[in-house]
């Protein structure tokens, strides 16, 4: 959704009939995760993408005749060999995408109402019902406890009320799925398949260090949709004007910072400094945070050094083997650039549960199923 953020918004603001296509569903290998999505405005304008153009084509016609009138759809997309170069999935999964229209002027400010939220990186969680013995297409609207009630229904107040309870744990942790109940919000029962899709604000990325190691660091970070900070305790290096790409720029002792920013479960460290007098009481500080990935820069004798000056200051070895270091993936990088690259490649590896090795080496699926649903 955030990838087409700003015409989504342009054709609510302006009062342009559309249809939305949302992949809700993923079976095997996919191009695109659940929650991917494209729209198709009334003068046929086409924005995003639910695979990456394998069966775009057949769901533009779908949306066509959705915003015609047709009403909400869930369609499927599948693949077997006699039919790879039909309308079908190339890579051999299976996707299903839910496709609905927003015609009306009541059903679009609904919808703003949710992209305002996304636009300013507030949590907010969107309940649509898929099948099942609820209307398909209805819609319920969940922020977390204390930020508001619920908007929309689904059909029943039970219903709703098991649904808002689980789309707020699900935004919780980041997750998007469906999600199956009775008809009146019953658990362990399947008659309404309902998609939950969250909106979480972006990962955090610290970066630690403004050396031209991170500057490239903080252009790949905010490629991959991280909200960037870099820190630095000089102010002739932390500077906007060297990190123009970067979300905020920091002038302070880096375990300052660290102890007095928020950093979740998704947040991931990059410790460039490589000078003891900032990376030991940072990585201490570090340690004791729930942070997804904390990479360390510097050869293997300063890693050597570094473990027995964190062992001094009281480290344990649990915590001490969560470090990454030194950072990255050995892919034979030597500018600052590949080896933010490399940087970026162990982080994806890590969330992902990946090998690391060349995919033409392996066999089976290529998209690993472990790991946290993206939010963007």
């Amino acid at each position: 959704m955030r990838d087409i953020l700003p015409d989504l918004r342009a054709r609510c603001s302006d009062g342009v009939p559309f249809a939305l296509a949302t992949v809700v569903a993923v079976h095997g290998s996919a191009p695109r995760d659940p929650g991917a999505v494209l729209a198709v405005d009334a003068a046929g304008t086409v924005v995003g993408s639910v695979s990456g153009g394998c069966v775009e084509g057949d769901v533009y016609e779908v949306a066509r005749e959705v915003l015609a009138g047709a009403g909400p759809r869930v369609v499927a997309y599948g693949i077997s060999d006699d039919e790879a170069f039909g309308v079908g999935l190339t890579c051999g999964g299976t996707i299903e995408i839910l496709v609905r229209a927003y015609a009306t002027a009541a059903e679009r400010e609904d919808l703003a109402a949710v992209l305002d939220l996304i636009a300013a990186d507030l949590p907010v969680a969107e309940a649509t019902v898929l099948s099942g013995a609820a209307e398909t297409g209805a819609r319920l609207v969940v922020r977390p406890s204390g930020a508001g009630p619920a908007t929309g229904t689904l059909g029943s107040e039970g219903l709703d009320a098991a649904v808002t309870d689980d789309a707020r744990g699900l935004l919780a942790q980041g997750h998007t799925g469906i999600q199956w109940y009775g008809a009146h919000g019953q658990r362990r029962m399947q008659e309404v398949a309902v998609f939950v899709r969250t909106y979480a604000p972006p990962p955090r990325m610290l970066v630690f260090g403004a050396i031209d190691h991170a500057a490239a660091t903080a252009r790949i970070g905010s490629f991959l949709g991280y909200r960037v900070t870099v820190c630095d305790a000089r102010p002739a290096f932390a500077t906007r004007e060297r990190f123009p790409v970067a979300d905020e720029v920091v002038c302070a002792w880096p375990h300052d910072y660290l102890e007095a920013t928020e950093v979740d479960a998704r947040t991931v460290i990059c410790v460039l400094t490589h000078d003891p007098k900032f990376d030991v009481p940072l990585l201490a500080a570090a340690l004791r945070t729930p942070a997804a990935y904390i990479g360390v820069m510097g050869s293997r004798r300063t890693h050597q050094d570094r473990l027995a000056r964190l062992r001094a200051a009281g480290v344990d070895e649990a915590h001490l083997a969560r470090l990454a270091s030194p950072v990255g993936l050995d892919l034979g990088a030597r500018t600052p650039e590949e080896t933010a690259v490399s940087i970026a490649a162990e982080i994806i590896q890590h969330r992902w549960g990946g090998t690391g090795r060349p995919l033409g080496e392996l066999s089976g699926t290529i998209h690993h199923p472990g790991g946290p649903t993206g939010t963007r």
